[in-house]
């Protein structure tokens, strides 16, 4: 059997979130003045973002995903495309990249597991060279975003049992396998391979890590040493 390395992306890899990324894309065609305005609109929604996202985060990316309700999907992709090259690439944790390419150097199988719809981690995929993407997708209508998921968000339990399902089909030993996660809404990822990680933790993450003997690293945010920024 083969092994994995199984990066969450937001947070762990990226030094940034769903929010953010929501906010750019929504706004990457407006003027300033337009930009201010439409921010100033969004900012009263993000307590309540927030209160929901610490109930339950699959419920905080339903209802976060709203926002793209009325894209074209193609304008969607162009977009998630240019936010890749102008904010994303450019807070790419250095740390991460390179773990990263040391499992590509070993041959083992790199899979990104994200929270993130589809069309905005595949330009990063696409970037470091990843095949495999483990992400929501939005629900299209029409040739226009939905605001909806074709299922369900991956989040918790359902990262773990996406993470189960890749490996049982591809012949993938989860025990001699790693993950990366930043929040202990990875923790059920975590668990399920039997080489866990954690990144930056906070408290709850920490003593789980130290508990389970995990690896817990510091990656800092900055700039690539390869010059790829």
């Amino acid at each position: 059997m083969t092994r994995a390395a199984f990066f969450d992306v937001d947070g762990t890899l990226v030094d940034s979130d769903i929010v953010r990324y929501g906010v750019e894309i929504r706004t990457a065609e407006k003027g300033r003045a337009a930009r201010l305005l439409w921010v100033a609109g969004f900012l009263p929604r993000v307590p309540w973002y927030l209160a929901l996202d610490a109930v339950s985060r699959t419920a905080f990316q339903k209802s976060f995903y709203r926002l793209y309700r009325g894209l074209p999907a193609e304008e969607m992709g162009r977009r998630s495309a240019a936010l890749y090259e102008t904010y994303v690439r450019p807070r790419l944790r250095p740390e991460a990249l390179l773990r990263l390419q040391k499992h590509v150097r070993k041959g083992d199988t790199v899979v990104l597991v994200t929270g993130s719809v589809e069309p905005i981690v595949r330009p990063l995929a696409d970037d470091l060279g990843v095949r495999h993407v483990l992400a929501p997708r939005l629900e299209v209508e029409g040739g226009v975003v939905s605001g909806r998921l074709e299922g369900d968000p991956l989040a918790g339990e359902r990262k773990a049992d996406a993470v189960r399902g890749f490996a049982a089909e591809r012949g993938i030993d989860l025990g001699d396998s790693f993950a990366y996660g930043d929040s202990p809404d990875d923790l059920p990822m975590l668990e399920a391979v039997g080489r866990p990680a954690v990144v930056n933790p906070g408290r709850k993450l920490r003593e789980r890590a130290t508990a389970g003997g995990w690896e817990i690293l510091r990656w800092p945010a900055g700039a690539l040493a390869d010059g790829r920024r």
